[in-house]
């Protein structure tokens, strides 16, 4: 199958639909060139094969005061609308040594797969297939007798890792996927709705009703698929709103749950957050952090809308820029030991990667794909991600402080198509593991952390949602009254 999308500078997107039929898979379509040939890192695949009660024991003898029930509970949640979940983590210390990982977003449409080395060298589909037979395959069951219709992928980044969904969807289910670009300035889409069911519109310029679908849309989501749909959704919208694409009330999530989970020493780190910030408020707050801050948009992604600020410069730049919503976040900054923001818990560094030949370190993150199973909440995979530039002890005048801290790596190109820095990224495999400085231990708080921001965030998507299934617009609101999101939404 070709899908090949070629956008012309200043003119707007045109979606396209293809049809995905079984055993259609071929690996390096789907694998970044550097990972289709990795070899897993032995930790990684003996992590990933851990058993759960193992990863509890072994995680209530480092942390004597977690109770082991609850701990249990949270990774045996069967999560009801944020059923797949990617964390990003920051490995940091304290000045006194202690090491921690801290959660800086989990997201509602996780990239990860491509970046993947295959656990099992006989199972060429690799996570992609663990994705689908253990999460979206018992998701749809008993629809056929709701709605009638075909399955979709639908996406608007990211082609090379929904493609691989597709076909592998195609492969499980063995029946043809409608594999659909739909992105958010598009003119002439090719999903619609009609009363709740998502139709979409194929080769011969027919409308086809869709049962369910697998969702990759990461620009304001909520602007194109509605709140409320008979076509079933993975992940649905709500759980963009309740946090996963949404900083603003995911913070306030995080916040709710560490509250119900004080009492059993469980606990999600995050950086010290300010949240319902108007832009004319942010100088005060950088202010009240030492100068050192971050300040984010809070409906972005991608690294888009993060802006991380060290010198009056940075934050003089900030309040220049123009801004599509009313409200941002103010979040502690990590950076070096010299200038990290000033807290009530004090300050945390960079653990950073190990250091180079030219003695150099780098920040680096690591993202944690996760998805709810009848097992409950397990790992599908994992990869890291290093900063451009080094860290360094003192920051000067000019200072670009992104290129040091900022990890993401994809970036928007000038006619509005996404790119990705490979070169940047840091594989699971035997040789670039362990430049990242982590073991075992690190691997289990990161999916301990990304399991607990997870349910956070689904118990905040069942809290916004009534017994008749219908969004509280009025409670949503009251956590997150920026008018412009709002009139983004669409309900129906």
């Amino acid at each position: 199958m070709v899908n090949l999308i070629i956008y012309q500078k200043s003119k707007p997107k045109v979606s396209k639909t293809n049809v995905v039929n079984p055993d259609e898979f071929e690996a390096h379509d789907h694998w970044y060139p550097k990972a289709l040939n990795a070899t897993i890192h032995p930790m990684i695949n003996f992590f990933l094969n851990l058993e759960q009660e193992r990863i509890i024991t072994r995680y209530c003898h480092l942390h004597p005061t977690v109770n082991g029930e609850k701990l249990r509970e949270v990774l045996n949640h069967k999560a009801k609308h944020f059923l797949w979940a990617g964390a990003d983590l920051l490995n940091v210390t304290s000045a006194g040594g202690k090491r921690q990982m801290v959660v800086i977003e989990n997201n509602s449409c996780p990239s990860g797969q491509k970046s993947m080395p295959l656990m099992d060298d006989n199972q060429e589909q690799g996570s992609y297939r663990l994705m689908i037979e253990r999460t979206f395959k018992p998701y749809l069951k008993n629809l056929r007798k709701k709605v009638k219709g075909s399955l979709a992928v639908i996406y608007d980044k990211n082609p090379m890792e929904t493609s691989g969904y597709a076909k592998v969807i195609a492969d499980v289910l063995q029946e043809k996927v409608y594999y659909v670009d739909f992105h958010v300035d598009d003119p002439n889409p090719k999903v619609k709705f009609e009363e709740g069911i998502m139709h979409v519109l194929d080769e011969h310029q027919e409308w086809i009703p869709i049962r369910a679908a697998f969702r990759y849309l990461t620009q304001k989501p909520w602007n194109r698929l509605p709140l409320h749909s008979k076509t079933k959704i993975l992940n649905p919208i709500i759980a963009c709103l309740a946090g996963g694409r949404n900083k603003m009330v995911a913070a306030k999530a995080y916040d709710l749950f560490n509250a119900e989970l004080q009492e059993h020493g469980l606990k999600i780190n995050i950086p010290e957050t300010i949240w319902d910030v108007s832009k004319n408020e942010v100088p005060l707050w950088v202010k009240k952090m030492g100068g050192h801050a971050v300040v984010k948009v809070p409906y972005s992604n991608a690294g888009q809308g993060v802006f991380t600020i060290v010198t009056e410069e940075e934050l003089d730049r900030f309040m220049e820029l123009e801004f599509d919503y009313d409200l941002f976040i103010v979040q502690s900054l990590i950076g070096n030991s010299n200038w990290s923001s000033t807290t009530s818990s004090g300050k945390l560094y960079h653990v950073g990667t190990i250091p180079n030949a030219k003695n150099q370190t780098f920040v680096a993150d690591i993202r944690m794909m996760v998805s709810s199973t009848e097992k409950g909440i397990r790992p599908l995979c994992t990869y890291a991600r290093r900063s451009e530039k080094p860290l360094v002890d003192h920051i000067e005048s000019g200072s670009d402080s992104w290129s040091m801290l900022g990890t993401n790596l994809s970036y928007k190109n000038p006619d509005g198509s996404w790119g990705s820095d490979t070169n940047r990224l840091v594989l699971m495999d035997r040789r670039d593991f362990n430049k990242l400085g982590i073991g075992l231990d690190d691997l289990i708080e990161a999916y301990i952390q990304t399991v607990l921001s997870m349910v956070a965030i689904d118990k905040m998507a069942q809290t916004l949602v009534n017994k008749q299934g219908k969004f509280r617009m009025r409670l949503f609101k009251s956590l997150n009254n920026d008018k412009s999101l709002l009139d983004e939404i669409k309900l129906d």
